[in-house]
């Protein structure tokens, strides 16, 4: 069976999504027969490369909320991933644009090395206040991870692997997508939001046991602003429901949302 999923670094939804992704996978009785494919997709596709000031500040000026409730929020995620083992330090974010590390992430698996990669990647920008927009940060965290230094120039140095990642952002408008994380199970059930480990391994047992049917629910949840599509075309419901996220990086509701749908 194939999982694909479409999510942003910068949404810290998904990096939590992606967690329970790897935790339901782990209780799952057929783990060893499911592929996962990762897609880009970038919340901001025209954000600075590093963004100064406050991601905090920017997301509460951005929707008008008050300063004490975006950081409740923020600890509340903060909190989640600590139950599942990840570090959301969400105080020294840096606000930065996505698109060159997705590059680097499609490159990375081209050569085997798209797990390591995309794990030093977000460690840098969820725990340690790197800015993963900065080329040369980027450089160093590819190295750090196992890619060739010289390879990893070329690449950042050029728009190489850019069309792959306009390629899944297309698909992701074609589909109805324009919220992250969005999980496609068995290429006919979305799954949106970091739903929690028990609802996302119900949702694989329910594709892997249906598969070669027809769907007929989608998972809802979380998905950013209503403005989520989360299925695919006329065979998935459209039950979604949220908060908008901000494009900096910090998420309401379970799901990141953009503020348009992506183009190719």
């Amino acid at each position: 069976m194939r999982i694909d999923v479409w999510s942003d670094i910068v949404c810290p939804f998904c990096h939590l999504g992606r967690r329970h992704l790897e935790l339901a996978l782990a209780q799952f009785e057929h783990r060893d027969e499911v592929g996962v494919i990762w897609h880009s997709f970038e919340l901001d596709r025209n954000a600075e490369a590093v963004q100064s000031g406050s991601v905090l500040e920017k997301v509460a000026a951005k929707y008008g909320a008050p300063i004490e409730q975006m950081r409740a929020q923020h600890e509340e995620m903060a909190a989640a991933a600590a139950a599942v083992g990840l570090d959301f330090q969400w105080e020294r974010l840096v606000g930065s644009n996505s698109y060159a590390a997705h590059r680097l992430l499609h490159f990375a698996r081209s050569v085997g090395r798209e797990s390591e990669v995309t794990d030093r990647i977000m460690r840098a920008w969820y725990s340690e206040g790197q800015a993963i927009g900065d080329p040369a940060v980027l450089q160093r965290l590819a190295v750090d991870a196992g890619l060739d230094e010289a390879a990893v120039a070329d690449v950042l140095a050029s728009d190489d692997f850019g069309i792959e990642v306009r390629t899944d952002e297309a698909l992701a408008t074609q589909i109805g997508i324009t919220g992250v994380p969005t999980f496609v199970l068995d290429q006919k059930y979305a799954v949106t939001g970091a739903q929690p480990v028990e609802l996302m391994l119900a949702a694989i047992r329910q594709a892997w046991d249906e598969q070669g049917t027809r769907p007929e629910m989608a998972a809802g949840g979380g998905c950013g602003g209503g403005c989520c599509g989360g299925g695919c075309g006329d065979e998935v419901d459209d039950t979604l429901d949220g908060q908008m996220c901000s494009t900096d990086g910090s998420c309401g509701g379970g799901g990141c949302g953009c503020d348009e749908p992506a183009r190719a």
